[in-house]
């Protein structure tokens, strides 16, 4: 069965310990962004980037802009819920299901988006995540049917509490990318130098 899928790219953070806004970090040649735009893109997914402090900076300097849809979250200190929750209401209505990711994983494998979307069955399973090594990181693949249970829930509350609330499964891949968030200067010299992944 194909999937309508859509994917969420969480961009609208201050990035305050990095100094400067990680969505247009570079990775082999690309903005964290554009990269994330190309691999959801190729799977066929409409991309939904959000955006918040600098946001026009950041959609100015985008090489793909055009292959995504840009929404800006207004108030972008409410954190990654209220983020997801305005690229929630912009899901297609037809979706089957969604992936959402924040913006400083890039270098997440093709092959762990395949593993995910095949091991995911929108009738029964609420969410599915990668595993590696033992632990759960991003992206999580969501059914469409969650998009409410989101939007519901109140600013005091976290994703993490509906997701672990919620059907599960866990995918073993052998990415180490999947739990990677490049939060701060040196975790990206790291990353630049490949030393991570």
């Amino acid at each position: 069965m194909t999937l309508r899928l859509s994917a969420i790219l969480l961009a609208a953070g201050a990035s305050s310990r990095m100094g400067r806004p990680k969505a247009l970090l570079e990775y082999r040649g690309e903005t964290f962004l554009d990269r994330q735009i190309a691999l959801y893109a190729s799977l066929g997914a409409r991309v939904i980037c959000v955006l918040g402090h600098d946001a026009s900076f950041i959609a100015s300097r985008l090489r793909r802009a055009g292959e995504a849809l840009l929404v800006l979250n207004p108030a972008p200190e409410s954190g990654q819920l209220g983020s997801l929750q305005c690229g929630l209401r912009a899901l297609g209505p037809a979706d089957d299901a969604f992936f959402f990711t924040p913006a400083d994983s890039p270098g997440v494998r093709p092959e762990t988006l395949a593993a995910l979307l095949a091991g995911f069955d929108p009738q029964t399973d609420g969410f599915v995540q990668p595993r590696h090594n033992g632990l759960h990181g991003h992206p999580v693949l969501a059914a469409a049917a969650m998009a409410p249970r989101f939007l519901s829930l109140a600013p005091h509350q976290s994703a993490r509490d509906l997701i672990r609330n919620c059907r599960r499964r866990f995918i073993s891949v052998d990415d180490p990318f999947v739990l990677l968030d490049v939060d701060t200067p040196e975790t990206y010299q790291a990353l630049a130098e490949g030393r991570l992944g």
